[in-house]
């Protein structure tokens, strides 16, 4: 089983910068994507692949960056010029070469003045 725990969910002001963190952990080895998905209907916020792929939402493009750090099993969400809108619970995705999906438990992003 693999376990993702989140952090880095914060209330900041509109312009500012938030970074989450999602650290994998149990079987790793089977890992094929990591990525974050955005309340409430899961948007897919970004996601990179073990080989450092990427795909970002175009709402985010040119203000998030998604990174992983294979050693450590954990993935990066950078979010700079945070938007209100950006508002909502971030998910960490991970999932498996079998196409099976695991999630985190979520953590709050509010971007308000």
């Amino acid at each position: 089983q693999v376990q993702l725990v989140e952090s880095g969910g914060d209330l900041v002001q509109p312009g500012g910068s938030l970074r989450l963190s999602c650290a994998a952990s149990g079987g790793t080895s089977r890992l094929y994507r990591m990525g974050w998905y955005r309340q409430a209907q899961l948007e897919l916020v970004a996601h990179i692949t073990i080989r450092g792929n990427t795909t970002y939402a175009d709402s985010v493009k040119g203000r998030f960056t998604i990174t992983v750090d294979n050693g450590k099993n954990t993935v990066y969400l950078q979010m700079n010029s945070l938007k209100p809108e950006d508002t909502g619970v971030y998910y960490c995705n991970a999932i498996t070469y079998t196409d099976f999906n695991y999630w985190g438990q979520g953590a709050q992003v509010t971007v308000s003045s």
